[in-house]
C-alpha cells in the first residue's frame, strides 16, 4: 500500500533521510522508533504528504504522491490520511463535536450521528460540548483520535501520540488507537521514541542518522 523508494530529504545542509526503502501493506500496524533528529517525523510527513523528498519516489495505492501538485496533495490528505499528533492540534475556539466534525466539513460530507457515535466510542458521550481547554490531555487525545478516524481514511499517521501524556494516560491512548485501528483494519504508521509504545505495533522499524533498520 505504501512504498519508498530510495527517499532522501535535505533541510539546508543537512540530509535528514539517506535513501530510505519501505515498503507497508494494506492493514498493517508498524511503529518507527528513533531517538530526536533521527528523521522519523519526516518520513511521517513525506507519506502524509505534507511534504516532499529532494530524490526518491513516495507510492501509496499506486499513486507517486511524491510528483503530486500541491492541489492533488491537499485532497490526498484531506481524504485518505488520518493524522494524529503529540500536541494534539484540536482548534481551541470550537467544541469537542464540531473539532471531530472538522474533516468531514472540509469534504462537504457532513453526518452528525458518525461523531456522536465516535465520541461514544471514545468515552466521552457527556462532553461533546465541551471545548478543548476544559479536557485532560488524555481526552484531548481521545478526540484527535476520533477526528483522526472519522472520515474513515485509508492510513493513520500517528507522530508521537503519547510524548505529552504520562506513562499510564499514554498506554490507555494505545490501547484505544489499537482497538480502533483493529476494528477497521486501518493502515498505520506510528512514531515514537519510546520502547514500550512501538510494541504495540505488530512490525517495528528503527530509523537512525535518516536510516532505516528492520
Amino acid at each position: 500500500m505504501i512504498t519508498l523508494k530510495n527517499v532522501e530529504k535535505y533541510y539546508g545542509d543537512q540530509k535528514v533521510l539517506k535513501g530510505i526503502d519501505l515498503e507497508v501493506r494494506k492493514g498493517e500496524f508498524v511503529s518507527i522508533i528513533g531517538s530526536s533528529g533521527s528523521g522519523k517525523s519526516t518520513l511521517l510527513n513525506l507519506i502524509g504528504g505534507m511534504d516532499k523528498p529532494e530524490k526518491g519516489q513516495v507510492i501509496v495505492n499506486n499513486t507517486t504522491i511524491s510528483s503530486c501538485s500541491d492541489e492533488q496533495l491537499t485532497l490526498y490528505r484531506r481524504t485518505k490520511v488520518g493524522f494524529i499528533f503529540q500536541f494534539f492540534n484540536l482548534l481551541p475556539n470550537i467544541t469537542v463535536f464540531e473539532n471531530i466534525s472538522m474533516p468531514l466539513l472540509l469534504n462537504r460530507t457532513e453526518d452528525e450521528q458518525k461523531v456522536a457515535a465516535l465520541i461514544e466510542r471514545i468515552g466521552l458521550e457527556d462532553k461533546g460540548n465541551m471545548y478543548p481547554y476544559q479536557l485532560s490531555g488524555g481526552e484531548q487525545q481521545r478526540v484527535a483520535i476520533a477526528r483522526a478516524l472519522v472520515h474513515d481514511p485509508d492510513i493513520i499517521l500517528a507522530d508521537e501520540p503519547t510524548g505529552s501524556l504520562d506513562s499510564e494516560t499514554g498506554r490507555l491512548i494505545m490501547d484505544l488507537i489499537q482497538q480502533c485501528t483493529d476494528e477497521t483494519s486501518k493502515t498505520v504508521l506510528l512514531v515514537t521514541h519510546e520502547a514500550y509504545i512501538a510494541h504495540y505495533a505488530r512490525r517495528t522499524v528503527k530509523i537512525k542518522d535518516g536510516l532505516l533498520f528492520e
